[in-house]
């Protein structure tokens, strides 16, 4: 078995999970499988990596909140002719523990040490902080 890698992408205009789930939930209605989907112009080169139950982290106000798994890379040809990338993505949405990023363009790799951890099960259920109150939390060390 080989190297696990994952990706980390902000989402832009997000406001909260809840409005990462309703985008993703509207755009999987026009998908061919009603898996949700994040297409990128650039092609990951550590394909077999990510693939290799990778997933990618959502930065939502300037912190990581959440992960989706990678299902699988699917080739997309844009109306201008340019091949893309199509993340085709597990549509269930994990909560993880709280922790800040600094805006980047692109989605970028994480290593799994570097990941955040889900959230426990019993802490799963509960309702997500403000993200600006999670990010100064983290920020201390105590989330």
């Amino acid at each position: 078995m080989g190297k696990v890698t994952h990706l980390i992408k902000l989402s832009v205009g997000s406001e909260s999970i809840e409005t990462v789930q309703a985008w993703q939930d509207m755009r999987r209605a026009q998908t061919p499988d009603g898996l949700p989907r994040h297409v990128t112009r650039m092609w990951p080169r550590r394909e077999a990596d990510v693939l290799n139950g990778g997933s990618i982290y959502w930065v939502i106000k300037g912190v990581i909140q959440c992960r989706q798994r990678i299902l699988r890379l699917d080739e997309v040809m844009g109306q201008d002719g340019i091949r893309r990338c199509a993340m085709v993505l597990d549509p269930e949405i994990v909560r993880t523990t709280a922790a800040p990023r600094r805006p980047f363009q692109g989605w970028r790799y994480l290593s799994p040490d570097d990941a955040p951890a889900d959230l426990s099960s019993d802490r799963a259920a509960e309702q997500a902080l403000p993200p600006d109150l999670a990010g100064a939390l983290a920020d201390i060390g105590l989330l």
